[in-house]
């Protein structure tokens, strides 16, 4: 189906995150080349340190969040456009306030092993 509106897609609970939810926009079945999915995380919520064997191409649309990528920790918002180079270790921390951190994230239609990645103790 060529359009739809994102409120007749299901949205799925992320295991890995803490409020957080993911919706495939766009999945491997009606795309060849990239899947478009949708990630909402609540005030407070995030993903914790892991690595994808895809790339990801992402698109702030509201909120703010810290997010880490490799050795770098960046504060992004609304308008900012990230990119994740394969293999990285990354997380997302949303930042407390009156709005969730939503973004856009392009990944190839390929096979995506996610691997938690243990942090070393203080």
């Amino acid at each position: 189906m060529p359009v739809r509106h994102q409120d007749s897609l299901p949205a799925e609970e992320v295991r890995a995150g803490k409020r957080t939810t993911r919706q495939v926009l766009i999945g491997p079945e009606e795309g060849p080349n990239f899947a478009l999915r949708r990630f909402i995380m609540e005030p407070g919520g995030g993903m914790p340190l892991h690595t994808n064997t895809v790339e990801h191409e992402q698109y702030v649309l509201r909120g703010s969040a810290t997010v880490r990528i490799g050795g770098e920790t960046h504060h992004v918002k609304a308008g900012d456009v990230v990119f994740i180079p394969a293999g990285v270790p990354h997380d997302y921390t949303a930042d407390d306030g009156a709005e969730p951190f939503e973004f856009l994230c392009v990944v190839p239609n390929r096979e995506d092993v996610i691997s938690l990645v243990d942090e070393p103790a203080c």
